[in-house]
């Protein structure tokens, strides 16, 4: 396949895992597709284009790669894309991955210290096999920089700030990003002239307000724990609960942010489950813990966005995306129930179906309040901004 175009191996490398996309960036097609998990751990797997393979015990990020590449054949490729989680202040735009920029993001591992560093494993191994293809970084935090500084800062020592950067960040700038622009071709009208609120829900799950095209705010902070529950975190809870659990327990400050970022969330509420699909199912048998995960996850995720609200002049569509909010209709009629001030009109069919029969929107024509479901695209997103970065 030519490399005119545009061929583009996109990487997402988690601590256990390794999910790629070989996109052809103009068109957006998918050519191939998979995902390495339980990486350096008992039972590795490999699953490409839906056909699964064994990997051997323990592999490593490295075998994973090379058993893909060798899986997909010999590829003319315009640049490999990674998806990296933090770019602090240093990064405010995706960045060509030379030593100086690898450094960097290095030095943001500590603000992302389950993240950061799995990305680089696979930056690391990229850069080794493809030695002459442009590789590029794509942050999910650099969507977010354009927050002014009543939205970014927290109300701590100023100096906390200046010194050591602590701040709020934001996190899935590349969703958040792509579903506002998808929003606005479906609308028919320029980004510059919207005001959004994009809601992306997976096991993690953020809400930000898009406007005229760029973050004005978000929920998510210095790290993602911040902000909406979640399907393992907590999101927010009142800052003086880790000291209080330590004294309380008697666990160690690292033993209770782990609670918080692993044992938490939906998981913590339902004692069930961090997936929805099941928690929903378990509601609907009855299951009084995993309705009141739900109902929690539904009313913080409302209360959030109404809090989006105040950087907004107005707001012309709500937009749910992710796992979460593009197949879970009664989470949205949920969180739309809950948002009753913005005075939402939802179409019971239109939502069951997710929006398929109307360009996504689930709504009625006569609401008040537009709300949409759109999949998001965030291998398309990073495929094309390594083609941008590659031309140059």
């Amino acid at each position: 396949m030519a490399a005119s175009t545009s061929l583009v191996l996109v990487i997402n490398c988690g601590s256990s895992s390794l999910k790629f996309a070989l996109v052809e960036a103009e068109s957006g097609t998918i050519v191939r597709h998979g995902l390495a998990e339980r990486l350096n751990a008992a039972g590795s797997h490999l699953t490409i284009d839906a056909k699964e393979s064994d990997l051997p015990g323990g592999a490593s990020h490295a075998v994973a790669l090379d058993r893909i590449l060798a899986e997909l054949g010999p590829q003319e490729l315009t640049a490999v894309g990674h998806r990296v989680v933090h770019g602090g202040e240093a990064f405010t735009e995706s960045a060509i991955l030379d030593d100086d920029a690898v450094r960097a993001i290095r030095e943001c591992a500590e603000l992302a210290p389950l993240h950061n560093p799995a990305n680089l494993v696979g930056i690391d191994v990229a850069r080794q096999r493809f030695p002459h293809v442009a590789q590029v970084a794509v942050f999910d935090t650099a969507f977010h920089q354009t927050l002014p500084p009543r939205a970014y800062l927290y109300a701590i020592p100023y100096e906390l700030y200046q010194r050591d950067k602590i701040r709020r960040y934001g996190f899935h700038g590349t969703s958040h990003r792509y579903v506002a622009g998808e929003a606005a071709r479906r609308l028919g009208k320029p980004i510059e002239q919207l005001e959004l609120i994009t809601a992306h829900l997976g096991n993690g799950c953020s809400a930000s307000a898009v406007r005229r095209g760029q973050s004005a705010d978000t929920t998510m902070g210095l790290t993602p724990l911040e902000g909406l529950v979640m399907g393992t975190r907590s999101g927010d809870v009142d800052p003086n609960l880790h000291q209080f659990l330590v004294e309380k327990t008697g666990h160690s400050l690292a033993q209770v942010t782990d609670m918080f970022n692993r044992q938490s969330g939906l998981l913590g509420i339902s004692g069930k489950s961090n997936d929805m699909r099941t928690l929903l199912e378990a509601a609907g048998q009855g299951d009084p813990r995993a309705k009141l995960a739900v109902d929690v996850f539904c009313y913080r995720l409302a209360k959030g966005i109404l809090g989006l609200c105040a950087a907004l002049d107005h707001v012309d569509a709500l937009i749910f995306t992710g796992g979460i909010g593009e197949h879970a209709a009664p989470v949205r009629a949920g969180t739309l129930a809950a948002l009753r001030i913005l005075r939402p009109e939802i179409d019971p069919e239109l939502n069951q179906t997710h929006g398929a029969a109307a360009g996504g929107r689930i709504t009625k024509t006569t609401s008040p309040l537009l709300a949409l479901v759109i999949r998001t695209n965030e291998e398309l997103v990073i495929a094309r901004e390594a083609a941008r970065l590659a031309s140059k």
